[in-house]
């Protein structure tokens, strides 16, 4: 017995100084690691003060989402008596927050020269402000979208239902957010913005497009809406719709930076399941319709109806009768 537990002893004692071995390697990683970071293939933001921090930004999101849609998302309850003193807190501590953010966003550059730039933090609290400035306007320009759904869908049951749990209520939301931003070339925030949306709902809206009033997606999975598309009022999409650019040969993405690359829908357009269109020059005109699954790279006039002809359907019953299919 004695015996067997000194076996045992000594078998443990080789497999803790394997491990030792093992564990005075790193370093040699350690140093190689941070060898490779003074290359050109290592993108690194090495700097004692921190860029925008991407919980801080959900904050920012999830708490202007509270302060547009009083009541919805707050823990506590709110009526009419505190509704004034409840937006008072939530405004305040939104303004500190994005203040931060706005802040370290701006400083990208001096952060990689080390210089501490006090015109940045004044940046940050002014560009908070005209942010906050702005909320009663882009209220209204939300419940407008609301409306849209609403009209839109059949299947709701109510605006509570809409603003709780429509994915696309959600990305619309939080693009015209981002959108206010980007409006006043605040960088960096508006893309994480969009993007915590895009990874919640599906729907990737980059913050630079310009999208009209009454805006409604519908079910909204995959719908893809790129950095210069301009869209107009009451304007309705459907899922997998893509608004995207024509593919760029090797090395245009520089020279084509600021350049219209994505299309411009106008005023009341529908656009069905799994339509793609494409190109800086292609204009869907007012009041057309374009169904599902169609490809566009050129324009269409307003009032136009583009769809693809019917597929021809086969049926085969259960007695083998009708066509083999292949």
């Amino acid at each position: 017995m004695q015996h067997d537990l000194l076996k045992k002893a000594d078998e443990c004692n080789l497999h803790q100084q394997d491990h030792r071995q093992f564990l005075q390697r790193i370093p040699e990683v350690v140093r190689e690691l941070a060898g490779t970071c003074r290359s050109r293939d290592c993108y690194d933001h090495v700097s004692p003060t921190p860029l925008p921090s991407r919980q801080a930004v959900i904050q920012i999101v999830e708490r202007t989402r509270d302060i547009l849609y009083p009541g919805y998302f707050s823990p506590a309850g709110i009526d009419a008596h505190n509704l004034e003193y409840y937006l008072g807190q939530e405004v305040t501590a939104l303004y500190q927050e994005l203040t931060t953010q706005i802040t370290r966003a701006v400083r990208h550059d001096c952060f990689r020269y080390a210089q501490d730039c006090r015109e940045c933090a004044d940046m940050g609290r002014q560009e908070a402000l005209v942010f906050l400035q702005a909320l009663p306007g882009l209220r209204t320009v939300l419940g407008a979208d609301v409306r849209a759904a609403a009209e839109g869908d059949p299947a709701t049951s109510g605006y509570d239902e809409i603003i709780f749990s429509y994915p696309g209520l959600l990305a619309i939301t939080v693009y015209r957010m981002a959108h206010l931003l980007v409006g006043r070339g605040i960088p960096i925030l508006p893309r994480m913005m969009t993007e915590y949306a895009h990874s919640l709902t599906g729907i990737d809206i980059h913050p630079g497009a310009e999208i009209g009033e009454s805006f409604f997606i519908d079910h909204g999975t995959g719908v893809v809406i790129g950095q210069t598309c301009q869209i107009g009022r009451r304007v309705r999409l459907y899922q997998g719709v893509t608004l995207g650019a024509l593919s760029l040969p090797p090395g245009a993405g520089e020279h084509l930076r600021g350049q219209k690359r994505h299309p411009t829908i106008e005023d009341d357009v529908i656009i069905y399941a799994g339509a793609t269109i494409l190109g800086g020059e292609t204009r869907i005109g007012a009041r057309s319709v374009i169904g599902g699954n169609v490809w566009l790279t050129e324009s269409v006039p307003p009032d136009t109806k583009v769809f693809l002809e019917r597929p021809a359907l086969v049926y085969k019953g259960s007695d083998g009768q009708g066509p083999e299919l292949v």
